[in-house]
């Protein structure tokens, strides 16, 4: 396996490429050298991506992870770090799982500014349905607390369309009345995508190419699939997690959610849109199906993004979107980067699981990331 770290920052770049293990003994500590100046990094920046870069080498050893990547970009979308393992290449494009449901909320949060739905917007005015299921609105949703069961089978279906899934959605009786219960689970957005196809008279896949991809300049590639590891199914697209890309690509799709939606010159949501999705709407409701309960953390959920901090009733600076193959992006405007660990992994190609190791990480990098930021 060999491994690449880049520390960048402006115009300045720094490359070491070694051999991790084989003949000779086991690899060396990275050392990375940012070209930068004392005003741009802390004065231990040096040593603090050293550790980054460490950290990262020593858990994929541990996991048996031989290809994955990690990208750091600062308040400014300077690229400031890269490292790779293996293979895996900052344009290696791939399923990212439920990094999917950031994106997807950025494209519903535009339909909302230009006047289409709103927070408050209900499957009965929108969809039809009726009795307790009229009276889930887009909130919750996006919030995956709309009592709906989290999971259906229609979701993995290639051969029907979006409608007829939110239909078979639709027929199976709620878990919950709305806004009192939070499952985490492809149901809730595969019926906000839904809603988002009857107002604009658009399919998901053009919808998000128009609203996000062509802006971006991303190609046609990048988009959603039923099975996206297969790039199999377009008319039923899962919208929580059948979008693939690479981290390149990413990267400028993070960075419009990091700038609450105003980068490259575009303007999408509203600033309390993303105000609002660092926000965990119902406070109250009963922990359900939650992921990062199972795996030993207290963080809520927003509007699409988990809120990585203690006080999410008021707000978190730090979200993310992990996603079941271990692509996970996450942004901290109080530490002022957003970064990305790429990657996708079966479960056979970690030791604890691929979720667990990605996230685990992630969390474990932050104060690192940080401190050689000088934040």
């Amino acid at each position: 396996m060999n491994t690449v770290i880049r520390a960048v920052s402006g115009a300045g770049m720094c490359l070491l490429l070694w051999a991790c293990g084989g003949v000779g003994g086991p690899a060396p500590e990275p050392e990375v050298t940012p070209a930068a100046t004392s005003q741009e990094l802390a004065p231990d920046a040096g040593a603090a991506w050293n550790a980054v870069g460490a950290m990262v080498t020593a858990r994929a050893a541990a996991a048996g992870v031989t290809s994955m990547g990690l990208a750091i970009y600062d308040a400014q979308d300077r690229k400031v770090y890269e490292q790779m393992l293996g293979d895996f290449t900052p344009d290696t494009r791939v399923a990212i799982a439920s990094s999917s449901k950031m994106v997807s909320g950025t494209v519903l949060f535009d339909v909302i500014r230009q006047g289409l739905l709103s927070l408050d917007s209900t499957t009965g005015q929108v969809l039809g349905w009726t009795a307790d299921k009229a009276n889930i609105t887009l909130r919750h949703l996006l919030s995956f607390t709309s009592g709906l069961e989290p999971s259906n089978p229609c979701t993995t279906r290639p051969g029907i369309t979006l409608a007829e899934c939110v239909a078979q959605i639709a027929a199976v009786p709620m878990k919950a009345p709305p806004g009192t219960r939070f499952d985490y689970g492809s149901t809730h957005l595969q019926v906000a995508g839904r809603m988002a196809e009857v107002v604009t008279g658009k399919t998901w896949n053009t919808l998000f190419t128009q609203t996000l991809a062509t802006p971006l300049g991303l190609p046609s590639g990048v988009t959603y699939y039923t099975a996206p590891t297969q790039q199999l199914g377009s008319t039923n697209p899962l919208v929580a997690g059948g979008l693939r890309a690479s981290m390149n690509e990413y990267a400028k799709l993070l960075a419009l959610v990091y700038h609450r939606g105003r980068y490259a010159g575009l303007e999408k949501g509203t600033l309390a849109l993303f105000a609002l999705q660092s926000r965990e709407p119902y406070p109250s409701v009963v922990v359900g199906n939650s992921p990062y309960q199972e795996l030993g953390y207290p963080y809520r959920y927003g509007l699409t993004a988990w809120l990585e901090c203690t006080t999410p009733a008021t707000g978190c600076d730090s979200v993310s979107s992990p996603g079941a193959f271990g692509f996970t992006p996450w942004l901290d405007r109080g530490a002022k980067y957003y970064a990305i660990l790429g990657m996708q992994l079966a479960g056979s190609d970690t030791t604890g699981g691929v979720v667990a190791f990605s996230v685990d990480l992630e969390n474990d990098l932050k104060p690192l990331i940080a401190t050689a930021l000088g934040n």
